[in-house]
């Protein structure tokens, strides 16, 4: 089994090409730095991943994805190997992307994302569309988390 989940914010905004021939297909490209769970005196304090995507899911990172959004991804680890000009092989990975979701709200991205917030992410699974079921902040916490009222604890099943 080959599937990497990644969560972190783009480096620099995305790249779109189109392909030739009779059917141009465009061709994303992103990179996204990772922060590292336990950071080392010395050590990087994150890893940086790059990213393909194709057809509309590249239109939509064209589209809606800028340098500093956070989005998670999910895709499969690819080699991307190749003989430099002299002539030793550089070992390289990439991230094929599968799907594509934001991590934090606009308002949470200072307001310029240019996305509506009610769709929170593409997948590219073959239904065309944004990904249903997508979980939103909820209004009004700004945090990703939904404020409860004071006093319902008498009505919460697990006190």
């Amino acid at each position: 089994m080959n599937k990497v989940i990644l969560m972190g914010r783009l480096t620099r905004d995305p790249e779109v090409r189109y392909s030739q021939g009779a059917s141009q297909t465009a061709v994303g490209r992103f990179s996204i730095a990772v922060d590292r769970r336990f950071k080392r005196e010395g050590e990087p304090d994150a890893d940086f991943f790059n990213c393909t995507t194709f057809g509309k899911q590249a239109e939509f990172v064209e589209r809606y994805l800028h340098k500093g959004t956070k989005i998670v991804v999910v895709g499969r680890i690819q080699n991307d190997n190749y003989t430099n000009k002299e002539g030793q092989m550089v070992y390289s990975v990439r991230v094929m992307v599968d799907e594509i979701e934001f991590a934090e709200s606009k308002n949470a991205q200072g307001g310029d994302g240019g996305y509506n917030g009610g769709n929170s992410g593409y997948n590219n699974s073959g239904n065309g569309g944004f990904g249903g079921g997508q979980t939103q902040a909820a209004s009004g916490a700004g945090d990703g988390f939904m404020n409860i009222p004071d006093g319902i604890d008498e009505e919460l099943p697990f006190n």
